[in-house]
């Protein structure tokens, strides 16, 4: 089938798909007894209409057959309508929605993704340097709202001491997310910065991304067996070494089938997620379903 076909044949099948429909079979993506999913940021680029993106990664997970999810909090945040685009309007129209917006918002979105047959397993919320502490605080009871009891976050060291005591007192996990910037010691890219954070509270866990590890020239395989019990999820892409690019799976030095085999072989119950960050060539439905192809491959 050509490219244009495939991508037309995407299209197609996400707009024929009931937003928040009753399935007549749940989703089931465990493949040899491993549970796969997705973050929902493999979707960024999915076109959609209205205020909110959610609807149509509900259309897309059900479309790849996924029934689990890291939620991308841009998906179910609105769509920025300031009359100036500048980052400060746009950030303060954010933080005003995030404070006002009813916790409903969150539970009815939580509904249409049961609806799906679709589990959301963690929040990404990412908490950042401009984050008031009532904004931190409201993003432990979105995720409440949600139904979750792990937020995921790319964040730094000293955001994570300001996040700290409010993952004590809603009793949620904060999962560290890694990425390969290795210039600054405040991000979360070595084992040490993921040690410090393990320190720091009883709440706080590790949301390995075994691409942006193996960029970082660590050793993903070694890392996950010594941390598995403190893992909350995984994200699987494709990386070269050095902080080299993100490729097509298979054309990296990830160690994507040795990970899946050992989630495979141990049964530790640690969901592996498929975060599609690749330049590709089909529309993003397509491509996480060619990654999922390959999930299958490796655990074959």
């Amino acid at each position: 089938m050509n490219r244009f076909t495939r991508r037309g044949f995407g299209k197609a099948a996400l707009a024929s798909l009931p937003i928040g429909a009753a399935f007549a079979a749940k989703l089931n993506s465990t493949v040899g007894g491993v549970r796969i999913g997705t973050q929902t940021y493999s979707y960024r680029t999915l076109p959609f209409t209205g205020r909110f993106r959610y609807p149509v990664v509900i259309k897309a997970m059900t479309e790849n057959g996924l029934a689990e999810c890291e939620l991308f909090s841009p998906h179910v945040e609105p769509a920025s309508t300031a009359k100036s685009d500048t980052p400060q309007n746009v950030r303060a129209e954010l933080r005003k929605w995030r404070m006002e917006v009813t916790l409903d918002h969150f539970r009815n979105v939580r509904k249409e993704f049961d609806a799906a047959g679709i589990t959301i397993h963690a929040y990404n919320l990412s908490f950042k340097d401009d984050f008031t502490d009532a904004e931190i605080d409201r993003g432990f009871e979105d995720a409440k709202a949600l139904g979750v009891s792990i937020i995921t976050a790319s964040t730094t060291l000293p955001v994570a001491k300001r996040v700290a005591p409010f993952a004590e007192k809603h009793k949620i996990q904060v999962a560290m997310h890694n990425h390969a910037n290795l210039k600054d010691p405040n991000e979360f890219a070595t084992p040490e910065s993921f040690r410090a954070a393990l320190a720091m509270s009883k709440y706080f866990k590790i949301n390995l991304d075994i691409g942006h590890f193996s960029a970082a020239n660590f050793d993903a395989m070694a890392f996950f067996k010594e941390n598995h019990a403190n893992i909350t999820n995984l994200h699987l892409k494709d990386r070269k070494k050095n902080d080299g690019a993100n490729v097509e799976w298979g054309q990296g030095d990830t160690p994507i089938k040795p990970v899946l085999q050992l989630l495979k072989e141990t049964k530790w119950p640690i969901p592996a997620y498929i975060e599609y960050e690749y330049p590709g060539q089909l529309d993003p439905a397509a491509e996480v379903r060619k990654c999922f192809d390959f999930v299958k491959r490796a655990l074959a």
